[in-house]
């Protein structure tokens, strides 16, 4: 074991608690996961935050005060003493094993994308989530390995939230909840929906589910490291910048 791992062995033996409480700020779609991507919907979202120039869209932020200040404590408090240490530890493990353990997580996820693209009657989205899931279950060495993009069969995702949007129904109020990523109300009764679609809370304890969401975030957090600490770096108003970045994010995955 080199150096720079030995002096963050005390990190390690609080790791399982800490993941633990982490899962509960990936039980979604950012500051992660759309709302319930912690991976690729987070990188979407800070990826936002940095562009020079907002696009016009309503942002019906009337709880902004309490916005503010939940968004200051999962920032200032749960991220930076908690999450990102825990990543920075993380960012240990190889490269190629964060990758994997990246898919695998994403793999599980796969009821969540079958059911919505039927939902919004994307009939070939849900064929392709279908045979997706069946080739990295099985060549993919139960998930970790993304075969099925290098055969071509691209993920076809889609959440509850997006789903209500499709059927017309508004987005709501923006909020913040605790230990969460921003959502609007209409992505937190979205958020009940894919959670009840996941099924690790059918087959494993809470503690372990818990577990698992907690390392998702906490692997996709530790693959982006850099892109948060520029965007923290680059931004004025952070909070303005986020809210801007998710709502646009989410408009444009209902109107595709």
């Amino acid at each position: 074991m080199g150096h720079r791992a030995r002096k963050f062995l005390p990190w390690m033996g609080a790791l399982a608690v800490v993941v633990t409480i982490t899962g509960l700020m990936g039980a979604s779609s950012v500051m992660a996961a759309d709302p319930q991507s912690t991976d690729e919907g987070a990188v979407r979202q800070m990826e936002g935050a940095v562009s020079l120039e907002k696009e016009q869209i309503e942002e019906y932020d009337p709880w902004e005060p309490y916005n503010e200040k939940m968004f200051s404590f999962n920032h200032d408090k749960v991220d930076r003493y908690v999450l990102k240490p825990v990543a920075t530890v993380w960012d240990y493990l190889p490269d190629p094993v964060q990758e994997h353990l990246g898919n695998a997580f994403d793999n599980v996820a796969m009821p969540r994308r079958v059911v919505n693209n039927l939902l919004q009657a994307k009939f070939k989205g849900a064929g392709t989530e279908l045979a997706r899931f069946g080739i990295n279950t099985t060549v993919g060495v139960v998930g970790f390995f993304d075969v099925a993009k290098k055969w071509g069969l691209e993920q076809s995702d889609a959440d509850t939230g997006q789903t209500l949007g499709k059927w017309g129904i508004g987005p709501g109020p923006y909020f913040i909840f605790p230990f969460l990523p921003p959502l609007t109300v209409r992505d937190a009764f979205g958020l009940v929906g894919d959670v009840a679609m996941d099924p690790i809370n059918y087959f494993a304890p809470l503690a372990a589910s818990f577990g698992r969401r907690g390392g998702d975030v906490v692997n996709a957090r530790s693959q982006n490291l850099e892109l948060y600490e520029s965007v923290e770096e680059s931004t004025v108003d952070l909070y303005s910048a986020v809210r801007n970045a998710y709502l646009q994010r989410r408009q444009k995955a209902i109107e595709k």
